[in-house]
């Protein structure tokens, strides 16, 4: 049996059911676990606290499966973790055809992304899951979490997007391929909230789309009626499909990936929606929101949803300065009663920074700017309250006077 043992006073996050344990916790290890491994980790005091997984090569060097003693790992355990994780997606989440499946740990799978894509709501049709292994613990466990997926979803298909570089932390090389049924066509099409989006799951950002934006396009797509909206960083045209939906007056969207942007072209006219009331623009989002300002451009709501800033703690001071940046100048180009929706999905970005930092840019371009609504992911990225590291999309709705 491998065996974690915890240094004096170090448990307390684990009592409070902290999923993580750090290398920097441990005072030593007994048995020799490989990467993956699960290990019981004890308290200084040999109290029990956890079954985890064990990952020599990182910081955060288990991560927590179970809290329960007589709870084993084993294929049972990770079918059990899915059909909790689906009930919950079924009783919560409609009118899409793109849901995040797993959340990592919100739902007890560390270090475990899925998202699922149906091309026919109506119909249910089975569709295509999309997998981000990021952890050696999942890793490890592999064959079993996609044995329980297709299993308990129904869906034969299941493909790994595991090129993601936090796999270097695990010690894990980046990895894409057909886990299980037929390799994925070039395009899908998810439709949600009655608009139709061309998925590439093979070759787009993250699992192809921005799941976790889909209450906040609805949310778009409803004060945009008769509006001049502005799309900042739109990628394949989420929000901007969202706004023509909802009845904007005219879209300007911005984004540096040409390729991207012919996917979202292809995008309205898979809805049918006027080519003539969208401009797409392949370029720096930063150098034009100035060039448009500098113009005399103005809109009545603006979109800024950027990449992620802030890889981690040491990136805050430059990503800070650059999310000030783009708000500075957002505020600047709305006319007066108009809409900044604002993101920062860098998690080392808390809530309470990233509102600071929305404050300091309407206070630099000498406006009143009153905050709506604050938002975040939808309910299919349930956060844990032990786990705030979760909460990595945050946002706000501001109006200026």
């Amino acid at each position: 049996m491998n065996i974690v043992t915890l240094k004096p006073s170090k448990e307390k996050s684990l009592l409070r059911r902290h999923p993580w344990v750090y290398a920097n916790a441990i005072d030593r290890v007994d048995g020799k676990p490989a990467p993956g491994a699960t290990v019981i980790v004890r308290a200084a005091d040999g109290r029990f606290l956890a079954r985890a997984a064990y990952s020599p090569h990182s910081q955060i060097r288990a991560r927590v499966w179970s809290f329960d003693e007589n709870e084993p790992i084993d294929h049972a355990f990770f079918k059990r973790r899915v059909q909790r994780a689906l009930a919950h997606r079924q009783a919560m989440v409609h009118n899409t055809g793109a849901v995040r499946l797993i959340f990592g740990e919100a739902d007890g799978l560390p270090g475990l992304i899925v998202d699922w894509y149906t091309e026919d709501v109506a119909q249910n049709a089975r569709g295509q899951l999309v997998c981000q292994f990021m952890a050696a613990g999942v890793e490890a466990w592999k064959e079993a979490i996609v044995n329980a997926l297709t299993q308990v979803t129904g869906c034969p298909n299941v493909y790994e997007r595991s090129d993601v570089s936090i796999r270097q932390k695990e010690g894990l090389e980046q990895i894409t391929g057909v886990l299980a049924g037929d390799e994925p066509p070039e395009t899908l099409i998810a439709s949600e909230n009655g608009v139709r989006y061309h998925v590439d799951v093979r070759n787009g950002h993250k699992t192809g789309f921005y799941v976790d934006q889909r209450d906040n396009r609805a949310l778009v797509q409803t004060y945009a009626d008769g509006r001049d909206v502005l799309n900042c960083f739109c990628y394949t045209g989420g929000f901007s499909l969202a706004a023509m939906k909802g009845g904007a007056k005219r879209v300007v969207s911005i984004d540096s990936s040409g390729e991207a942007l012919n996917t979202a072209q292809k995008n309205v006219q898979a809805n049918g929606f006027d080519a003539e009331r969208a401009t797409w623009l392949d370029a720096d989002a930063f150098k034009t929101l100035r060039r448009l300002h500098e113009e005399g451009e103005r809109f009545d709501l603006v979109v800024l949803d950027p990449p992620k800033f802030a890889a981690s703690k040491e990136h805050v001071d430059r990503a800070s300065r650059a999310y000030k940046d783009i708000n500075l100048t957002g505020f600047k180009l709305l006319r007066p009663g108009g809409l900044l929706f604002t993101y920062s999905c860098s998690g080392a970005i808390d809530p309470e920074l990233f509102q600071k930092i929305v404050a300091g840019a309407a206070a630099d371009a000498k406006v009143d700017a009153r905050i709506l609504k604050r938002l975040g992911a939808g309910v299919d990225h349930p956060l844990l309250t032990a786990f705030p590291e979760g909460e990595y999309l945050k946002g706000l709705l501001l109006q200026i006077a």
